[in-house]
C-alpha cells in the first residue's frame, strides 16, 4: 500500500519535544516569579487533577488518527462517573462501581463506531446527536444533585503508590500501552492505515468496518478509566457534564501532533499537551492572570497546529 510511512505517521516526535520543552520552560519561567508554583501540593494538584483529561485523550487520539472524531466523549465521562457513584452509593461493591462503568463506555462506543462505520453517518453528527442525548438524560436522571456519601475505599485517584498518586500511575502507563499498541502491533497500524487512506487500507486486506468499531470500543473503555479517575477524586461528584471538556480533550490530541485530518500522530504528545494546559491554567493564577486566557491560548494553539500540519501535508502531497 503506497503512503505516508510508520515513521510520518509517528512524525510527533517533533512536537513531544516541542510540548516537553515548553512545559519545562513555564516551570522554570513561573516557579522563578513565584515559588509557590512548583511547590509540592501545586505540582500533585496540576498532575493529578487533570490525569483524566490526560487519560481520555489517549482514547481520543486513537479515534482522530483513525480519521474521526467524537465531541461527546465529555457527556460519556460526565455519564459513567455518575453511574459509578450511584452503584457505590447504593450498595453495590466497590470493584463494580469502578469495572461496570467502563465497561458501559466500551459497549456504548462500539455502538457508536458502527453507526459511523456501518451506516456511514459522518462521526461528528453521529457523535453530537450523542452528546444531545447523554446530556439530556444525565440531568432528567440526576436533576443536577450531586452524589455524595462515598465511602473512603472507593476513592481510586485518592490511592498512592509509591507515594505517587495512582491517577499519575493510569496517565503514564496508558500512554506507554497505547503508544506501544499504535506503533508494534497491526492493529495500531491498521488504524493509521484507515486515517491515511480508507480506500487503499481495504484494499490491502484491512476491514475498514471492524477497525474503526474496535477503535471507538477501546476509547469508550478508556473513557470509562477516565469517568472513574474524575468521579474519585473528589468526595462528591457532580452529576452534570464538566463544561467544556470534550474541547479540552479533543484540543490535547490536536496540539499533541494528532493530525485533525487523520493517518498521524501520536498518544504521548496528547498526553504532554494535557500537561501543559493544566500547567498553563494552574500558571495564570499563580500570575494574577484573568483563568479565562486559558481558552484563548487553547484556540491559538489548536489553530497554530491544524495550520502547521496543512503545511506539511501540502509538502508531503
Amino acid at each position: 500500500m503506497k503512503g505516508p510511512t510508520l515513521s510520518r505517521r509517528l512524525s510527533g516526535s517533533g512536537q513531544e519535544l516541542l510540548l516537553l520543552a515548553a512545559i519545562v520552560l513555564l516551570f522554570a519561567v513561573v516557579g522563578w516569579i513565584n515559588p509557590r508554583f512548583v511547590s509540592p501540593n501545586n505540582l500533585t494538584s496540576i498532575f493529578v487533577g487533570n490525569a483524566y483529561i490526560a487519560v481520555a485523550a489517549i482514547g481520543m487520539s486513537m479515534v482522530i488518527i483513525s480519521g474521526h472524531i467524537d465531541v461527546s466523549v465529555g457527556a460519556l465521562i460526565g455519564v459513567l462517573a455518575t453511574i459509578s457513584g450511584l452503584l457505590v452509593t447504593n450498595g453495590y461493591p466497590v470493584w463494580v462501581a469502578w469495572l461496570l462503568p467502563v465497561l458501559i463506555g466500551g459497549l456504548w462506543n462500539a455502538g457508536l463506531g458502527a453507526i459511523v462505520a456501518y451506516l456511514k453517518v459522518p462521526s461528528i453528527i453521529a457523535t453530537l446527536a450523542m452528546l444531545s442525548i447523554l446530556r439530556g438524560g444525565l440531568i432528567t436522571a440526576t436533576g443536577g444533585q450531586w452524589i455524595s456519601g462515598l465511602p473512603p475505599e472507593y476513592q481510586l485517584a485518592q490511592f498512592r503508590l509509591f507515594g505517587v498518586p495512582s491517577p499519575v500511575w493510569f496517565m503514564i502507563g496508558m500512554t506507554i500501552l497505547a503508544a506501544f499498541l499504535l506503533r508494534y502491533t497491526a492493529f495500531g497500524r491498521s488504524i493509521y492505515a484507515v486515517g491515511g487512506n480508507a480506500e487503499a487500507a481495504e484494499a490491502e486486506g484491512i476491514h475498514y468496518n471492524r477497525t474503526i468499531v474496535a477503535v471507538f470500543a477501546i476509547h469508550g473503555l478508556i473513557a470509562g478509566i477516565a469517568a472513574i479517575l474524575f468521579a474519585t477524586q473528589l468526595q462528591v461528584i457532580q452529576s452534570t457534564v464538566p463544561v467544556g471538556l470534550e474541547l479540552v480533550i479533543i484540543t490535547a490530541s490536536v496540539v499533541g501532533g494528532v493530525s485533525i485530518l487523520g493517518g498521524i500522530g501520536t498518544v504521548t504528545g496528547s498526553t504532554l499537551a494535557a500537561i501543559l494546559f493544566a500547567a498553563i491554567g494552574s500558571s495564570l493564577i499563580f500570575l494574577n492572570v484573568s483563568a479565562y486566557w486559558l481558552r484563548a491560548v487553547q484556540g491559538i494553539l489548536i489553530l497554530g497546529t491544524v495550520l502547521i500540519d496543512m503545511v506539511r501535508r501540502g509538502r508531503t502531497g
